[in-house]
């Protein structure tokens, strides 16, 4: 076999930062729909629930990106070193 040296390779030429990016507009989505259905099951005024909102909103993000990002998905186990 030969090799060929146009092979794309996704880790070299696709931009790192993009997948960050990408992380940060799932997590802002599935965080306000979260928060809209939290929010939409209680009966209260709309001051209060823009409260609610609010803070599911801002829960669901730091716990994505404090306790699940940054303590379980940096584990040693996890990182696929040799």
């Amino acid at each position: 076999m030969v090799a060929h040296d146009n092979i794309h390779i996704p880790r070299e030429s696709f931009p790192h930062w993009i997948w960050y990016v990408i992380e940060a507009s799932l997590v802002i989505v599935i965080s306000f729909a979260v928060s809209f259905k939290v929010a939409e099951s209680f009966e209260v005024s709309p001051e209060v629930g823009n409260w609610i909102l609010t803070g599911t909103f801002g829960t669901c993000f730091l716990v994505w990106y404090i306790i699940i990002r940054g303590l379980i998905l940096k584990k040693k186990i996890l990182r696929n070193k040799y």
